[in-house]
């Protein structure tokens, strides 16, 4: 294994140092480090951070390789500075087995750009009918600890009820796609005065919030673990953060284009802008920013949802739900929530590093950057800018909402257990 010395960067964004990567782990910070042999990479005016860690990630693989597949997924993956990935059961067939979750990680660690973590259906078939072998699939050798109908909300309130006493026993987490699936019939967009204007079907936020309310309210009774996916209302933030007051075990998640896209893109009629759920109103943007920055919610995921040109180059109502968000995921979290002054960078790496990994129970990702720990880290270069160009991603799709826009950053460098998967911006 190549041993690297990575010369003054500033981890968290604080004052310059080296670090000497050996042997899978940080084996010493300090200034003026020096190694034989060592592949030294100058990172002056680099910011470094542990290794990006995603709980919400689409790989379509197996079933939808027209759209992405496990190796290009985390080839985009690496580029946007992550070391690990949770990918989502939303797959054909789903994952809802222990043989598919299986195949998936074993996908992931095959192509080696970073690592993958599959996530389980609750259901059977995402039919929301009964539970899926839950317990199969912790044990596996996946060792599942997410669960998730994503795409699909666990309406049924006995059958989350279930699936949230069931994780117990191995300390899982029911992830929930919260949309009340009567009050979403047909829905198209953020309902309210654009949508009557624009003549789609409104989708409304207390179809989100009611669902949220109500998985809390089941947690709490039951003594689990609840995470909400993709959070889009400020009604939401505030149902979360009255669930946290309680001390219940509740986490939530953001994502970036509702950190920075409103409803308003929906009236250019592109599909490119239509997403699940959908953009919200600039209050709705302004409430989730706040609730990052407070810790009501806790971690930026990127829901990277690839399709096919096909899917998306059509007439919205026919177009499919979702967004690219891997390779984009670090330049917007700067925009809206560092350069703002929301946050800093220590709290950037908590949000999409060490609590998505202390949520979905990963041991060796999220780690701080210290002698000892996994070299799982990231080289990001805060003073770039560089305009997005959807011909040059990695992923198999193109349906990013950025394309021809400026963004700041760049990620230079991306390590996994000290394997260098990105260098100078590419692919290691």
């Amino acid at each position: 294994m190549t041993t690297y010395l990575i010369k003054n960067a500033q981890p968290y964004g604080a004052e310059p140092t080296d670090l000497l990567l050996q042997n899978g782990v940080i084996a010493a910070i300090g200034e003026n480090l020096e190694a034989q042999g060592a592949e030294v990479v100058d990172a002056t005016g680099l910011i470094a951070l542990p290794g990006l860690v995603d709980l919400h990630t689409h790989l379509r693989e197996p079933g939808r390789e027209d759209a992405e597949t496990v190796d290009t997924g985390t080839q985009a993956a690496a580029l946007g500075g992550f070391t690990a990935v949770h990918a989502m059961a939303n797959t054909d067939p789903v994952a809802d087995t222990a043989g598919v979750v299986e195949q998936v990680w074993r996908l992931g660690r095959e192509a080696g750009h970073c690592d993958v973590f599959p996530v389980g259906a609750v259901t059977v078939g995402l039919a929301g009918e009964r539970l899926a072998e839950l317990g199969a699939m912790a044990d596996s050798a996946a060792r599942v600890r997410v669960f998730s109908d994503d795409g699909k909300c666990v309406s049924d309130p006995v059958i989350m009820r279930r699936a949230l006493e069931y994780v117990k026993a191995f300390d899982g987490v029911i992830a929930q796609h919260a949309q009340e699936p009567l009050l979403t019939e047909d829905a198209q967009m953020n309902e309210g005065e654009l949508s009557g204007r624009l003549g789609l079907r409104g989708w409304p936020a207390v179809a989100e919030e009611a669902i949220i309310a109500r998985d809390c309210l089941l947690t709490a009774h039951v003594g689990s673990r609840l995470h909400v996916c993709h959070v889009s209302t400020a009604g939401s933030v505030e149902i979360v953060r009255w669930a946290k007051s309680k001390g219940w075990n509740v986490t939530a998640e953001a994502c970036p284009h509702h950190l920075l896209l409103t409803d308003e893109l929906a009236a250019t009629y592109d599909p490119i802008y239509k997403v699940n759920p959908p953009l919200r109103t600039a209050a709705d943007v302004e409430a989730l920013r706040a609730g990052l920055a407070d810790g009501t919610i806790d971690i930026v995921a990127t829901d990277h949802a690839p399709h096919p040109h096909e899917d998306k180059d059509c007439e919205w109502q026919a177009a499919a739900f979702g967004m690219l968000g891997l390779e984009t995921a670090l330049s917007i979290v700067q925009h809206t929530m560092v350069d703002t002054g929301l946050i800093g960078w220590a709290e950037v790496a908590e949000r999409l590093s060490s609590a998505p990994a202390r949520i979905g129970r990963l041991a060796d990702h999220g780690r701080p950057l210290a002698e000892g720990e996994p070299a799982n880290l990231t080289l990001y270069d805060a003073a770039a800018t560089r305009t997005v160009e959807a011909s040059e991603m990695a992923s198999l799709s193109r349906n990013t909402p950025y394309a021809g826009m400026e963004l700041p950053g760049r990620v230079v460098a991306t390590f996994l257990r000290g394997k260098a998967t990105v260098l100078d911006g590419k692919l290691a």
